[in-house]
């Protein structure tokens, strides 16, 4: 079963019936007409639209495991993919949860103990708390200790929520206020700790593989530098900045930091990489990332195969990757880039999707499909792969230009005007790239 929507459910489906595997979709009222809902064997409504009476409602989910006679559960990405009680109700239930383990993902969820792990392990973190901070206080003697600017994180926080970078003295009791306030209202879950603000990175992440019997590979690297207020829009692999020697020290460090969990399945260790190319650990996703599809294509490997066999117990090969194309994903989102990136839900009226050799599009959309208002924004990922990156943009450029999608706006006029920016094809961006980008005249 499939405790998930859109592309990533489609996208499971597809490789389950090439391994012979008998899918169930689950859905909202909302999605009764997606495509996944029409792919899958069986399909079981859970709800009405709103995600905590259906997506994230784990009776419900487990209740459509049970009347379908399902074995397994894949939770995509999202939703309960990282949630330790859902995957330990999977196991109460005798039903596989093809992702980590309920301690696995407790100790990887939380930023605070999650860093305790892999400074344990050996892999170079950011310095900042030891744990979460348990006054204004003590993160005023830290951040002096350290040196300013610093910044706040909530130990359960995602998306950008509960942040605050924090540039002197002055501005820390605010700031301390505030992302707290924001990550309880977010999380329910108010805890903060501190780091170093590491000025103008690249956002690199490695692809992890363990299996149940203890071996860890990684799978290359991917960079994510391209994003707007902490969400990715631009993903390749692999990095342009990327040496062979950084790429043999950070899967080094990643493969360490997995294995000191005995992590089992596909994951990814992030990484923070300053202009000197230090790294530093920033987060562990115990779960399959929306970018995998530009790992698979430069090392043409299945990760959601991998996963299915992992779980069901299959030996991996415990050998490294290194990538043999160069590959590039934009996210095609139901957005207006002009006007802040805000929603755009509503009916497709139009859809041509681009092909050609080179050219991969997982989508759950189609023309007549009504974008639902309640939920992630993205409709499409297109992959573009090469031999090499410049030609990588050229591919991703021809096949933007052939992508039409009417009746919503979408991200694909900012992408468009992205892979003409010389900078960017030069390889010259950090996570600020787009903090000066021209999002006029798209």
């Amino acid at each position: 079963m499939i405790a998930n929507r859109g592309e990533i459910a489609l996208r499971i489906i597809r490789t389950c019936k090439e391994m012979g595997i008998k899918t169930v979709a689950v859905y909202s009222t909302a999605d009764k007409e997606s495509l996944h809902v029409r792919f899958a064997d069986e399909a079981v409504c859970i709800g009405p639209p709103s995600s905590t009476l259906s997506y994230l409602n784990m009776p419900s989910l487990i209740a459509a495991a049970e009347i379908t006679n399902a074995d397994a559960i894949h939770p995509g990405y999202g939703f309960l993919s990282e949630n330790a009680e859902f995957s330990r109700i999977c196991q109460e239930n005798g039903i596989k949860f093809i992702g980590a383990s309920p301690e696995m993902i407790n100790q990887m969820g939380d930023k605070a103990s999650a860093k305790a792990t892999m400074i344990a392990a050996g892999v170079p973190c950011i310095p900042g708390s030891v744990g979460l901070l348990d006054s204004v206080q003590q993160g005023l003697k830290i951040a002096a200790k350290i040196k300013y600017p610093v910044i706040l994180k909530a130990t359960a926080g995602g998306g950008g929520r509960g942040m605050r970078i924090i540039n002197s003295e002055d501005e820390f009791e605010k700031a301390w206020n505030d992302a707290r306030t924001e990550a309880k209202a977010a999380f329910g879950n108010d805890g903060m700790y501190l780091e170093k603000f590491v000025v103008e990175p690249r956002h690199i992440e490695v692809q992890i593989v363990g299996d149940q019997y203890g071996r860890v590979c990684h799978l290359s690297e991917r960079d994510c530098s391209i994003q707007r207020r902490h969400q990715k829009l631009v993903e390749e692999a692999p990095s342009p900045f990327m040496t062979p020697e950084l790429r043999e020290k950070m899967g080094k460090a990643a493969v360490a930091g997995a294995s000191s969990i005995g992590y089992e399945g596909v994951g990814t260790i992030e990484f923070l990489v300053d202009a000197n190319r230090d790294f530093y650990f920033m987060e562990m996703n115990t779960r399959i990332q929306v970018e995998h599809p530009v790992t698979e294509e430069i090392i043409n490997y299945d990760l959601i195969k991998e996963q299915i066999k992992v779980a069901a117990g299959i030996p991996i090969s415990g050998r490294n990757y290194e990538p043999q194309m160069h590959a590039m994903e934009c996210r095609i989102n139901a957005e207006d880039p002009q006007n802040g990136f805000r929603p755009s839900p509503g009916k497709i009226t139009t859809l041509h999707i681009p092909g050609g050799h080179g050219v991969r599009v997982d989508t759950h959309v189609y023309a007549g499909y009504t974008i639902p208002p309640n939920y992630d924004s993205m409709i499409a990922k297109l992959i573009t792969v090469a031999q090499t990156r410049e030609e990588c943009i050229v591919k991703m450029k021809r096949a933007l230009s052939e992508f039409v999608v009417e009746g919503v706006k979408t991200t694909i006029p900012f992408h468009l005007k992205l892979m003409d920016d010389e900078q960017f094809k030069a390889g010259n961006f950090t996570t600020k790239f787009l903090e000066s980008f021209d999002f006029t005249n798209l």
